[in-house]
This record gives C-alpha cells, sequence and structure tokens, in this order.
C-alpha cells in the first residue's frame, strides 16, 4: 500500500513539474514592504535596481554580477558606473528596462512611479518594492532583499552587523547632552528638513536635536533670520551640489557669529550619499553624525 501510494506520489509530481516547468516549479511568493505579493521563480539571476540606495544594498549583498540595469546617479560602489541606465528613479524608461529581459526589479516606495511599476507587471516582470523610512529599517531591508535573491544566510549576517553598530551609537550617546542641529540639504535656496525624514532619524539617533523637527512642510525652505532666530548649536551641510559651492556655503555660514555653532567653529561638511540614501552606508552617516555632534565619543574610534 505505501509503495503504491509513493508512486502515485512521484508520478503526479513528475506530471506537475512537466506541465508548469522546472523554474515554475520553483516559484515563490513573498510579500513586500507595501504589503504587495510578488512570485518569483527561483533567485533571480537578472536584476534591474529602481533607485540608487537599492543598487548599493545589492552590491553590498555581493549580487553586483547579477545586476543588469540601474538608475541616473547609482554611483557607489564604483562598478555601478558601468552598469546600463533605465532613466532616473523618478521617471523609469520601461521599455529600456524590459529590453534587459530581467527577471526582477527591486523598486522604492518613495520615488518609483506607481504607473511604471504597474506597466512593469502588466508586461510579467515581478517588481519588489522596498520601503526603509527609519536608519534601523536598513537592516530589515537588507535581510528582506537578501531572502528574495536566495542569500539568506549572508543577509542575515550583514543585517545583524548593521544593526549591532546602531546599538553602538546609541549606547555611546545614550547619557550624552543633546545638541541643538540644523541640517542643510540644498544650498541655494537654503532647505532643511522636518521630523519626517530619515536626516531627522540619524540626528536623533546620533545624540541631537533637529530645529527644523517642527516644521510644517517635509522639506522647509529656511531663512537666515529663522536660523539666527533658532540658534542652532550645529550646523550639517549635506548637500549633492559639488565643486566650491560646499566650502562656499560653509563660508557664508561663518559670517554669522550670533549663531553658537558658527560661533564654536561646529559647521561640518558631510557626504549627502550617507545621509539621504537609505542603504547601508547610512551607517556611516550615522557613526560620523554622532563623532560630529559629540566628539567626547572619540574623533577617531569607531562607534561599534
Amino acid at each position: 500500500m505505501n509503495r503504491c501510494v509513493c508512486t502515485l506520489m512521484a508520478v503526479l509530481l513528475i506530471l506537475i513539474y512537466g506541465l508548469v516547468g522546472p523554474r515554475e516549479a520553483m516559484a515563490e511568493t513573498f510579500v513586500d514592504a507595501v504589503g504587495r505579493h510578488v512570485r518569483i521563480n527561483g533567485p533571480p539571476k537578472r536584476i534591474v535596481s529602481l533607485a540608487p540606495s537599492v543598487t548599493e544594498i545589492l552590491y553590498y549583498l555581493g549580487l553586483g554580477d547579477r545586476i543588469v540595469g540601474v538608475t541616473m546617479f547609482s554611483d557607489f560602489p564604483r562598478d555601478a558606473l558601468a552598469k546600463p541606465r533605465v532613466g532616473s528613479y523618478a521617471h523609469l524608461n520601461v521599455e529600456r528596462i524590459l529590453e534587459l529581459e530581467p527577471d526582477l526589479a527591486v523598486g522604492t516606495k518613495d520615488g518609483n512611479e506607481p504607473n511604471a511599476v504597474a506597466l512593469l507587471e502588466q508586461a510579467g516582470l515581478p517588481v519588489y518594492i522596498v520601503n526603509p523610512r527609519h536608519v534601523e529599517d536598513v537592516a530589515d531591508t537588507l535581510f528582506s532583499v537578501a531572502r528574495l535573491c536566495g542569500v539568506e544566510e549572508k543577509g542575515k549576517r550583514l543585517a545583524e552587523s548593521l544593526t549591532s553598530r546602531i546599538k553602538a551609537v546609541k549606547e555611546a550617546v545614550k547619557n550624552l547632552p543633546k545638541p541643538s542641529v540644523f541640517i542643510q540639504i540644498n544650498i541655494k535656496p537654503i532647505i532643511s528638513v522636518s521630523r519626517h525624514t530619515i536626516h531627522n532619524d540619524v540626528i536623533r539617533l546620533a545624540g541631537g536635536r533637529n530645529v527644523m523637527e517642527d516644521a510644517s512642510v517635509t522639506y522647509p525652505t529656511v531663512s537666515v533670520e529663522e536660523l539666527l532666530a533658532r540658534k542652532p548649536e550645529v550646523i550639517i551641510i549635506s548637500s549633492m551640489e559639488r565643486g566650491g559651492r560646499f566650502e562656499k556655503a560653509k563660508r557664508e555660514w561663518m559670517i554669522w557669529k550670533s549663531i553658537p555653532a558658527v560661533r564654536n567653529n561646529r559647521v561640518y561638511l558631510v557626504n549627502s550619499d550617507i545621509l539621504d540614501r537609505p542603504s547601508p552606508r547610512i551607517i556611516d552617516g550615522l557613526e560620523t553624525v554622532a563623532r560630529l555632534l559629540h566628539p567626547e565619543i572619540g574623533r577617531n574610534q569607531r562607534t561599534e
């Protein structure tokens, strides 16, 4: 009897495998960050990244050889510069993406156009959406992408390492005073961030207080007069503008001696890529900001 049952089961499996094919037999369904069910046929081999932060996550997992397309400004690591471009993350080139014959696209809730994502799915391409809103979400996002791509164990180790570094920063600053911080993310006009941003989360975890956290808009435009009134103890300039504009922006602040940050020479320049992108490098940004806000934890000492 048992032998008959086993034989019957084997026949059924062969029939199912023959009907759906080898890849379909391996299909698995994943739930992405916005609750969508994404079905993929085995670990993806040809991946299109729909945002620079996603590109960094994929490379961090050692999956650079599987990436067949990236968006504009995917410039880290340097190998990403050689990958085919598929438009910007806000304006995806759907036709170009499909020409690359990917078996998976990984995108973000903030930035990717829903209509473009829908078109890709209508064409039969699975699209997995991530949505890291806070610094501590980055480790979870990394692990979810690792599972999706069949490198779960590696993703678990790397996610645990990132989480450990975040905890180390929190422990290092937990009993220290919280300086008031102004972060500038655009030079002309002067634009800052409210509490509804990942920048604010970096400042909070690094043991500071964002002087613009109560702004009524996410990215408020700020006048010099308003900043004079708010009197930040630290100013961090984090802008995508390069060349000499960074240093010029700093010099322009240095004439306002009534601002505590200026008076105490605490106006700093920080690479925007380690503060703007919800990728593993934002932990570098967190550690950098923690050392700027709290020199007492050691200028050359990692907080991990």
